[in-house]
């Protein structure tokens, strides 16, 4: 087999690559405008980095058995371009993965928040189980050395969810073209208002999703989320569906306790969500052959995903923590989770997505930081710029925000706002950007 690689350097894309390179039946070719870390040495050791960034057009030959096509280029790309002329397999990224597992039961993770964590215990456990399995995961993993694994064994192929497009001329939701055996949905709340405008819209890509699993397979969902739940309740296809809530836990001394049947079980991450993701990931072993028991033994030894309630830096008076929280259900769930734990809480929310600068968008976050002691929000405004959306009035989004939150536009207040902040508190860092080109992970032991 040989694939080029539309776009290669994305995080899913060289993830992929990396993957086929290493099953080691097909010869990987690829090209990319820029391609940063980790992406380039990553590649580069596996000796398939481009010689040269840009698109060259006589890359792709007739000889190509697959092109697979990255969300990062354009419909008007010269290699694309090339490619349909001469009529090559064009495959979206999450098209590639269903060809590459179509004999495999495929158990996928989907739902607007909570799909990386829910994955990563899911794989947490199975690994500690010894179950041989293919997986794709939005985030790396403690102990993997990549984010795809493809092989020519695993009977199982777990992949995380997403809702959106799949490529530039493919814009279907991703998750719609895995066809799953096994699903579960974490929750459904209004995002990516660039590509679904409205919540009918959004919801529409949830119908599709369960319009697109295999008949008679197995469907997991949240019941706590009222609307995700009617949803699936109206839904008529063949499928069998198993709710599941959060489970009782308590909290002692900052340490977050699953009370499980089999006992108390101390944990080593913190929040309602995440017991709730673990709760969904506890249903989807159990589809899998894994027991109650031994899926409690693994949640025992699981520290969370990268970015995921990530502790960056620690002393006797102040923990700092990063989360890739950016849309409203997940600030509120994860700023939920830090003030339950911690007495004393600082929170810094980034605003950098298409939707999270929206006007249209932003009222959604009206109370989603109640409850910290310090609440900040920093958005750039050549950030806006660039997304070629209306300027922001910091007023207008304090306001929007509500009472007691500051807003920042400038490097210069963020690292003032945090130096000023009272020794003994904890700082949670919410961001899916770079803080503006902060690096927060080499600047936070400064902090405490």
């Amino acid at each position: 087999m040989k694939a080029h690689f539309i776009a290669i350097g994305g995080s899913a894309m060289h993830n992929l690559a990396l993957a086929l390179s290493e099953r080691g039946d097909t010869t990987i070719t690829g090209s990319d405008d820029a391609i940063f870390e980790p992406s380039r040495s990553r590649l580069a050791a596996a000796g398939i980095l481009p010689a040269a960034e840009g698109w060259f057009p006589e890359k792709i030959t007739k000889d190509l058995d697959a092109i697979v096509l990255g969300m990062h280029a354009r419909a008007d790309n010269p290699e694309l371009l090339r490619a349909q002329a001469l009529g090559l397999p064009i495959f979206s990224y999450p098209e590639y993965l269903y060809e590459s597992t179509k004999g495999k039961t495929r158990v996928v993770i989907g739902g607007s928040h909570g799909k990386t964590s829910t994955t990563s215990m899911l794989l947490h456990a199975l690994r500690l189980d010894g179950m041989d399995i293919d997986y794709m995961v939005g985030a790396q993993l403690a102990g993997y050395q990549t984010m795809v694994r493809l092989s020519n064994t695993a009977e199982w192929a777990v992949f995380e969810g997403d809702e959106y497009l799949s490529s530039p001329i493919d814009l279907r939701p991703k998750f719609h073209l895995y066809q799953a055996n096994v699903a579960i949905l974490t929750g459904m709340a209004w995002d990516h208002v660039n590509v679904f405008p409205a919540m009918e819209d959004y919801e529409r890509a949830f119908t599709g999703f369960l319009a697109t699993m295999e008949p008679g397979g197995t469907l997991i969902y949240n019941e706590e989320d009222e609307a995700l739940t009617s949803l699936v309740l109206a839904d008529q296809s063949p499928l069998r569906k198993i709710p599941y809530q959060t489970p009782s836990y308590r909290i002692e001394n900052n340490q977050w306790i699953w009370e499980t049947p089999e006992g108390d079980l101390p944990l080593r991450i913190m929040g309602r969500h995440n017991l709730s993701n673990a709760e969904g990931a506890r249903w989807l072993a159990q589809e899998m052959g894994v027991q109650a028991v031994d899926f409690y033994d693994a949640m025992a030894t699981f520290e969370g995903a990268q970015r995921r309630l990530e502790v960056l830096a620690e002393s006797d008076f102040r923990r700092v923590h990063l989360d890739f929280a950016h849309a409203p259900s997940k600030v509120k769930a994860t700023v939920a989770a830090y003030v339950e734990t911690y007495a004393q809480t600082a929170g810094l929310l980034e605003l950098h997505t298409f939707s999270s600068l929206n006007p249209a968008f932003i009222p959604g976050y009206a109370g989603t930081m109640e409850g910290l002691d310090h609440a900040m929000v920093f958005f750039d405004p050549e950030a806006v710029a660039h997304k070629k959306l209306p300027a922001l009035d910091p007023s207008w989004v304090q306001a929007t925000f509500g009472p007691n939150v500051h807003v920042f536009t400038t490097q210069d207040e963020v690292k003032a706002a945090l130096a000023s902040l009272p020794e003994q508190c904890n700082v949670l860092i919410m961001s899916s950007g770079n803080m503006g080109g902060i690096d927060v992970r080499t600047w936070a032991p400064s902090w405490v």
